[in-house]
């Protein structure tokens, strides 16, 4: 028989991706279905949950699935059981593992997304042999995971991570948390939109050539275009892509002063612009970090599993879940 396999579930404002994961972290086969509306009712995303987990283990034939693991944007549960909080489905205290362990009659664990893709890149990807790993994903907003060790630091209630909501400008920009000047309304995808559409709509003359290739339509101007605008030499796109990176580098900064890890691995959409963010990232970090000159600095890295790293590490920390959970008696045996 082949070695076991993990389903992996990456839960997404758009749609639920699905993947068989092996021991390597290679995904073998894929399933996917969207994401019901966030005003629909729980059960309806959870079946949604269960069709693409049956779709894999058609898929899987002869291979054995021995756990499944569930990433989703939100608060998650310290014991990775529920879902407190997720911001664009309409979870609420939902206890996500016992209903789906339920009806699939299989182990389930369910973490945040962050946390997945931390634990891929240090298992599979850019952060493989380092001890202390920070990931911060840059999309919509700003989340994050941290490894110290091999273990996920998930903090005392489940929720660390959200570093997008430090406040870096008081009383700045409100952000969607309800707070002032939180550092991901400088330094996402959001932010960097959101400063492209308001030159696009002013009719700068900086924004000449963003706003022929969206016909002046501002709903066209998405954080993807603005990063092949500059790919191919837009300076107004580089612009914003550089103050953005600049920002990036003042948030990497403080988190260095506090947890002093040894890479910082930037993932999320963003990040696709790769060294037109991560040039100007270093810089700040560079100039903003506490000590400098003084004191070893951490890398900064670029993901290497894009949008894939939130699949894989849910399916693998599931895997190891599951086999720790199996190690059990055995290890009872062995002390009795």
């Amino acid at each position: 028989m082949s070695a076991p396999v993990a389903v992996g579930i990456d839960i997404g404002g758009t749609k639920i991706s699905g993947g068989l994961v092996d021991t390597a972290g290679v995904i073998s086969h894929r399933a996917r279905r969207d994401t019901p509306h966030r005003s629909t009712h729980p059960t309806v995303v959870e079946q949604a949950i269960v069709d693409v987990v049956h779709d894999l283990m058609e898929l899987a034939g002869a291979e054995q699935v021995s756990a499944i693991g569930i990433g989703a944007a939100g608060f998650v549960s310290a014991d990775r059981a529920t879902v407190v909080f997720a911001p664009h489905l309409s979870w609420r205290h939902e206890p996500l593992k016992a209903a789906l362990s339920a009806r699939l009659g299989i182990p389930v664990w369910v973490d945040n997304d962050a946390n997945a893709a931390v634990w891929a890149e240090w298992r599979f990807g850019a952060a493989r042999g380092e001890s202390h790993v920070m990931m911060v994903t840059l999309g919509t907003g700003i989340g994050g995971g941290l490894l110290v060790d091999g273990a996920v630091q998930r903090g005392r209630f489940g929720m660390a991570g959200e570093y997008g909501h430090m406040q870096v400008v008081p009383e700045g920009l409100r952000c969607e948390c309800g707070n002032r000047g939180c550092w991901e309304q400088y330094a996402s995808g959001n932010a960097l939109v959101r400063e492209a559409r308001t030159l696009v709509q002013a009719q700068s003359p900086t924004a000449a050539d963003l706003h022929a290739r969206v016909s002046g339509r501002l709903e066209d101007l998405t954080g993807p275009l603005i990063t092949q605008a500059a790919r191919e030499g837009d300076q107004l796109a580089r612009e914003l892509l550089a103050e953005i990176g600049d920002w990036l580098g003042v948030g990497l900064a403080n988190l260095a002063a506090a947890f002093d890890p040894g890479t910082f691995v930037i993932g999320g959409g963003v990040s696709a612009a790769g060294d037109l963010l991560l040039g100007p990232a270093r810089a700040g970090f560079e100039r903003q970090l506490t000590g400098r000159g003084y004191r070893p600095a951490a890398q900064i890295v670029a993901a290497a599993l894009g949008n894939d790293a939130g699949l894989i590490g849910a399916a693998d920390l599931a895997r190891t879940a599951a086999q720790a959970e199996a190690d059990l008696p055995q290890r009872a045996g062995e002390s009795a």
